[in-house]
């Protein structure tokens, strides 16, 4: 009768660093992204208390720099992790 060989008992084994992750954010992603995300209605808000004087001569673009900055904000919190 033929004789089946063992099995090998640490092919069944998880790997034990599944739970850790691989890495992490770096230093400067959440301070960058909060800052972006306080200065963003900061300039809208400033924008609209001025009457558009401040805080740049640009006119209504100066709603597209408050977005920008909301923008970036929100693109930088994808990646965190």
């Amino acid at each position: 009768m033929a004789v089946s060989k063992k099995r090998q008992t640490s092919n069944n084994k998880a790997p034990r660093d599944v739970a850790k992750p691989k890495s992490e954010n770096p230093s400067w992603l959440v301070p960058t992204a909060v800052t972006l995300l306080v200065i963003g209605p900061a300039w809208i808000v400033t924008y609209y208390i001025a009457r558009g004087n401040y805080p740049l001569p640009i006119g209504n673009w100066n709603l597209v720099v408050g977005f920008a900055f909301l923008a970036a904000a929100m693109t930088l919190f994808t990646r965190w992790k």
